[in-house]
């Protein structure tokens, strides 16, 4: 009983036997799905480019995912010329698509999140799921990041600096010192929790050596104490999604039955039905088991839930559940520690580089100085107190001293150029296809240089980063740790 593979980790046996005696007689038809290549994908950035424009834009065979209005899933035939790999494209670098898996796309889709509300992804790295939110906020509203683990939340951090958002905040924080700082606050809470992975076999083999019955059994109870935390954050009458990227019942229906049971202030919300979109199996928890206590299974709906399958969709594994809180009062929070106005020379010395370089309006009372940084707060920022903050809002630059007169400069951070387009800016520079991967590259610019001061330079409209005209050359400003070896 195994699927066919390729110098790969054979699926474990009892992942096999378990998911026949689960699926009956579909199991054939998912054991023949792991033949297949996995699916990728990729989702357009609509803060920066249209659907119909990035298409266009592309050379990538792309279809359109049938759940998520923004995603397409890639296909890497068909071309008589060999394609650079959609992560090296400029067009990744300036942001217009995130390389996403179909089947996670479907998350942000069912939380449904809305211009001008406060969001929290609680663990949000490596930030796939927090710029769908980013682009779904348009800019308004307040959107908290959070990441647990310090090694990954500067990916986070980088794919939000990329995607241009004005209104994140990224934060190193366990679930309970947020749940106890932020009690009741935000409108929709995302869980995306992490579980044993079996949705992933087919994309990450390596995951199937990792992979047991214990660890299943430890990743619920993980799981279950992430919800707990999770339910406090969430304001009455606000939403709570969860999803994994497994297919075990004890992490997913399990887990959702056990919170049911724990939090009855909390209900299920309706899932909207779309092509691939199975509905859950409630029916798979056994009132017999002890971890399940009689009467769970009964507390689900299977259409209140979701499921994506790899032999019934163009996707991998992925489960999605939906719960409203009914119950509860919404305390106020105090505004943001940050002064909301620059003191003395550093707001001079931010004035001075705005009117020189910039021709995008930023509020200044928004603007605020963490150390030696300057950052755009979102509006109505709430106070983190001792909370870590990676980034408390769009990060615009760091304040230098000036050699020559010994005042305060402003060195214009990456996040800003990837926030901006090329008109907001006084000087631009277009570059061609052959140029922009030098310039990725780290390359001094081959260009006629033009009037000095900092520039941003763009490919066919779109913004890659910053350059410097100088003493009559144009120095390359993109940053070291993102350049790209030349071939």
């Amino acid at each position: 009983m195994s699927a066919k593979t390729a110098a790969q980790p054979p699926l474990p046996e009892a992942f096999l036997q378990r998911m026949q005696r689960l699926l009956a007689g579909e199991f054939d038809d998912f054991l023949s799905s792991y033949d297949l290549p996995a699916w990728s994908g990729l989702r357009a950035n609509t803060l920066k480019v249209s659907l119909e424009r990035l298409q266009t834009l592309l050379p990538y065979a792309l279809q359109p995912v049938p759940w998520c209005a923004e995603g397409f899933s890639l296909s890497s035939g068909g071309q008589e010329t060999p394609l650079p790999a959609p992560g090296k494209h400029p067009f990744h670098a300036a942001g217009l698509y995130y390389l996403h898996d179909p089947s996670a796309m479907a998350v942000v889709e069912v939380l449904d999140p809305q211009p001008g509300e406060r969001i929290l992804d609680l663990a949000a790295a490596p930030g796939g799921k927090s710029t769908h939110i980013a682009a779904r906020l348009q800019q308004r509203g307040l959107l908290v990041c959070n990441e647990i683990h310090p090694s990954r939340i500067w990916e986070l951090a980088q794919n939000l600096e990329r995607w241009g958002a004005h209104n994140a905040i990224v934060c190193n924080e366990t679930p309970e010192r947020l749940a106890s700082h932020f009690p009741g606050f935000f409108d929709r809470v995302l869980v995306d929790a992490p579980c044993s992975g079996e949705g992933l076999f087919r994309k990450t083999p390596a995951s199937r050596k990792e992979w047991s019955l214990a660890v299943v059994q430890s990743c619920a109870l993980r799981q279950s104490a992430i919800l707990d935390q999770a339910a406090r954050l969430v304001r009455p009458g606000g939403r709570l999604a969860y999803s994994t990227c497994t297919f075990s019942p004890e992490e997913n229906e399990g887990v959702i039955a056990a919170f049911l049971q724990r939090h009855p202030g909390f209900q299920l919300a309706q899932i909207a039905v779309a092509p691939g979109l199975s509905p859950g199996r409630p029916e798979w928890l056994s009132p017999s088991a002890a971890a399940h206590p009689p009467g769970m299974a009964s507390k689900l709906e299977a259409r209140s839930l979701a499921r994506i399958w790899p032999h019934l969709s163009c996707a991998e594994g992925h489960f999605i559940a939906l719960l409203q809180r009914m119950d509860g009062t919404q305390p106020s929070l105090k505004t943001s520690i940050f002064p909301r106005s620059l003191p003395g020379e550093s707001g001079k010395a931010w004035q001075r580089f705005a009117y020189e370089n910039l021709r995008y309006e930023l509020d200044a009372g928004r603007v605020a100085q963490v150390g030696s940084y300057l950052y755009a707060l979102p509006e109505d920022t709430p106070a983190f107190g001792s909370l870590k903050l990676i980034h408390p809002g769009w990060w615009l630059g760091r304040l230098a001293h000036s050699a020559r007169s010994g005042l305060p400069r402003v060195e214009p951070s990456h996040a800003l150029a990837l926030g901006l387009q090329p008109a907001g800016c006084q000087r631009s520079l277009p570059v061609d296809y052959p140029q922009a991967q030098r310039y990725l590259q780290g390359e001094m610019l081959a260009v006629q240089p033009g009037e000095e001061g900092w520039l941003l330079v763009n490919f066919n409209g779109y913004t890659l980063g910053w350059g410097k005209c100088t003493s009559g050359r144009v120095n390359n400003h993109y940053p070291r740790g993102l350049r790209t070896p030349a071939v």
